[in-house]
């Protein structure tokens, strides 16, 4: 009687959670796998993909031995769906990749363009027209994790102003900000190096 109970929680509570795990890991890794792929980081993406498989393999190799067991597939399914958004969140965290940032303003941008560039972001101004009149286009490319800083400024000095936010796939110098601490563990091969 004890085997069959204990025998029914490893296939009813156990392996469905040693499912449920191995799938959030391998979908992590496989959407982080995605976003570095996508950002050029084309050194770190196999790696990953290699533990990504691996992982998968022992996943749907337990699913197939246990065909019967209708708690197998739905952790299987619920993690992948949580392995997705943790994915996701991981990738936020890390704030990898560079954005452009484009404000269009109709009101004087000097204090703005002044600020952001006393902290060393590259800014680049263009007259324009727009719809209702004159405006000013300011351009600055700058790391993911500076975009809420710079955004900040932006509602600081113009809080009507329109902008909008890009991902860039590459950058070649440029004015960046220097960073200190957290930034050598997160950039350490140097693929935010600062511009001449």
């Amino acid at each position: 009687m004890e085997f069959s109970v204990s025998g029914d929680i490893f296939a009813w509570v156990i392996l469905p959670a040693l499912i449920f795990s191995a799938r959030v890991a391998d979908v992590s890794l496989g959407t982080i796998r995605v976003i570095f792929i996508s950002k050029g980081l084309k050194y770190i993406a196999p790696v990953i993909g290699f533990f990504e498989v691996i992982i998968w393999l022992l996943a749907i190799g337990q699913v197939m031995q246990n065909l019967t067991n209708v708690a197998s597939y739905v952790a299987y399914g619920a993690g992948f769906a949580t392995g997705t958004l943790m994915g996701m969140l991981v990738e936020e965290r890390l704030s990898l990749g560079t954005v452009i940032i484009r404000v269009i303003t109709r009101v004087d941008s000097a204090e703005l363009v002044a600020k952001l560039r006393g902290r060393n972001y590259g800014v680049t101004e263009v007259d324009a027209v727009g719809s209702t009149g004159e405006v000013k286009v300011l351009l600055t490319v700058v790391r993911r994790q500076d975009a809420g800083e710079v955004i900040a400024l932006i509602k600081q000095f113009n809080p009507h102003a329109f902008y909008s936010i890009e991902e860039v796939k590459s950058v070649r110098e440029g004015v960046f900000p220097e960073h200190h601490g957290w930034v050598m563990f997160r950039d350490p091969w140097g693929f935010f190096r600062k511009g001449k």
